[in-house]
């Protein structure tokens, strides 16, 4: 009989809140990638256009979700993540999904990624995946195939496939965002009564499958149950707690970002109607 993923894989695996692990490939790609945003933010903008510079709050938020990411694959999330607790693991999925991507496209201004758009094919290939159907459906399929038992063991087991997995999630979460934070007219946002319904829709898969890990009645992801217990937890337990974490404050942040386009959507069409009625007024004088 095998031994157990956890066990093969780290055998000397333990909880120290007094050490923090780093990955150095996680430190690389980040900086790679911070140093990149900074390059192209020194970049003058080209003369006709009407973006500016990254603001100081653009930069916050870029550099920000850079430090969720690092966060999120280094020291305490990561252990508990890797060793110990499926639940933990939805964490840091949350974060790489929900809460960074998010922050980076807001954090961008149009014009920095604009020069990339002329090169040969990115053009169209962009406007193809950052629609909203396309990005749905590619995001969803990335969430889906990689919570099946034997993508998600995979994973665990082989660390360069545990890398992708990760790449996988943050790479179409961005383009899942897209249509809801687009700074680009190029590849534009939708209406906002279209965003609300995108964002609803979105609710649904990954809803789906937090229910079917939340009832079953069996452990889907056997490294976790040879995984050393802490806090008492169960693995059964630990897979509906991770279950829950997918469902309710997944589900929940979704809501509120479709709360936030209600109101920005009442607050245009007041303003249309404020000017309107200013118009109206200038004109009967």
């Amino acid at each position: 009989m095998p031994l157990p993923v956890a066990l093969l894989l780290h055998p000397a695996a333990r909880l120290s809140f007094s050490e923090f692990t780093v990955h150095w490939s996680t430190v690389i790609g980040l900086a790679l990638l911070g140093a990149l945003y900074h390059w192209r933010a020194g970049a003058v903008p080209p003369p006709d256009a009407r973006e500016r510079p990254p603001t100081t709050g653009q930069r916050a938020s870029f550099f920000t979700a850079l430090a969720l990411i690092f966060l999120s694959l280094n020291g305490w999330v990561h252990d508990l993540s890797d060793y110990y607790l499926f639940s933990a693991h939805m964490v840091q999925h949350l974060v790489l999904t929900l809460v960074a991507p998010p922050l980076m496209i807001m954090g961008t201004p149009g014009w920095m990624l604009r020069p990339a758009l002329r090169w040969r094919g990115v053009g169209p290939l962009a406007r193809w995946i950052t629609a909203a159907p396309q990005a749905f459906l590619l995001f969803n399929v990335v969430i889906v195939a990689w919570h099946l038992p034997p993508m998600y063991e995979m994973a665990l087991e082989h660390h360069n496939v545990h890398i992708v997995q990760h790449l996988c999630f943050m790479v179409t979460s961005v383009l899942m965002w897209w249509p809801v934070l687009s700074p680009m007219p190029e590849l534009p946002r939708l209406a906002y009564p279209g965003q609300m319904l995108y964002l609803f829709l979105m609710t649904i898969p990954m809803s789906i499958v937090a229910v079917s890990i939340a009832y079953a009645d069996h452990i889907l992801y056997p490294a976790y149950a040879s995984a050393p217990r802490v806090w008492g937890i169960s693995p059964l337990q630990d897979q509906m707690i991770g279950a829950l974490v997918m469902w309710i404050p997944g589900s929940f942040f979704f809501f509120t970002i479709i709360s936030v386009v209600f109101f920005k959507w009442q607050q245009r069409d007041e303003d249309s109607s404020e000017s309107a009625q200013v118009g109206y007024v200038r004109q009967a004088r």
